[in-house]
């Protein structure tokens, strides 16, 4: 008899214990991002290492306009420390899904493709695209379709980037890319010769061409922005979040609008390189996920 009241008593108190510890995993599930960012105080988010839009400084400090945007933001919401973390730019969107990170940003634009794999926040500026040539120009290229109407020319450009999809919109082939991983990836593949032309944002080849100290390389001045679908490209970038975030989402939207139409994004930005004619104006995610 003790035996059996023994073996019962058992079993009641596991099953106490697998109820107790259902209930503590599910209260500790029910928090949203943004509860649990705001009652531990932190925020973890995944940036691209791509100067100027996220980079280390001389000191080691994470900064650049990606970085200083999204810190502003989140302290206005009441979220004190940033966890930056940097990745590569093709790692972003992968490491989001995977719990990584909370948010990820940094140079990455608001596309129809990308819009069905997150939540953009709105755009928080607009720029066009670059292209540098070997010292002189040797292959005259003055725009994307220069580079299709010559099939002996190689381009670098980095992996996940939206200009691969610019390029073969032109009619650039596929065997005239070349993929590289990151930045000085694409400035040493031109330096060396592996490739006779690199294309990215204006922004970001500016400061790659400073920061490499690059001589033998010339940004095309005379550039002409892509045609694509009938329009003059011009890129939007924004934060993105995990689809569903969407608390978290809309209290970063409501923040970055107040930065917006107080000027003060103009003021963050225009350290790296950015102008008023940067800023991305009415456009809206909503626009540019259907487009």
């Amino acid at each position: 008899m003790k035996n059996i009241f023994f073996a019962f008593s058992l079993t009641f108190l596991m099953l106490v214990m697998t109820a107790c510890s259902i209930t503590t995993s599910n209260t500790d599930g029910d928090l949203s991002t943004l509860e649990r960012a705001k009652q531990e105080g932190k925020i973890v988010v995944g940036f691209a290492g791509e100067k100027p839009y996220a980079y280390e400084d001389e000191n080691g400090n994470l900064t650049g306009e990606a970085v200083e945007v999204a810190r502003a933001v989140f302290k206005e919401m009441g979220i004190e420390e940033m966890e930056g973390k940097l990745t590569k730019f093709s790692s972003l969107i992968s490491g989001l899904k995977a719990g990584q990170f909370d948010v990820i940003t940094a140079g990455m634009y608001i596309t129809p493709e990308r819009c069905e794999e997150v939540a953009f926040g709105e755009p928080e500026y607009s720029i066009g695209e670059a292209l540098a040539v070997q010292k002189g120009n040797p292959f005259d290229l003055h725009s994307y379709e220069d580079i299709a109407n010559n099939p002996d020319v190689k381009v670098g450009v980095m992996n996940g980037a939206i200009e691969i999809d610019y390029l073969k919109a032109v009619g650039v082939k596929e065997s005239q890319l070349e993929i590289v991983q990151d930045i000085p990836s694409n400035i040493t593949a031109l330096e060396s010769g592996r490739v006779d032309v690199i294309t990215m944002t204006g922004p970001t080849l500016e400061a790659a061409l400073e920061t490499a100290n690059a001589q033998n390389i010339d940004r095309v001045e005379d550039f002409e922005q892509p045609i694509v679908n009938g329009e003059s490209i011009r890129g939007y970038g924004a934060a993105a979040f995990k689809k569903g975030d969407d608390e978290l989402l809309n209290a970063y939207n409501e923040e970055l609008k107040k930065l917006k139409d107080s000027g003060e994004l103009l003021n963050i930005i225009s350290d790296f390189g950015f102008t008023e004619a940067d800023l991305p104006g009415d456009m809206t995610t909503e626009q540019l996920c259907k487009r």
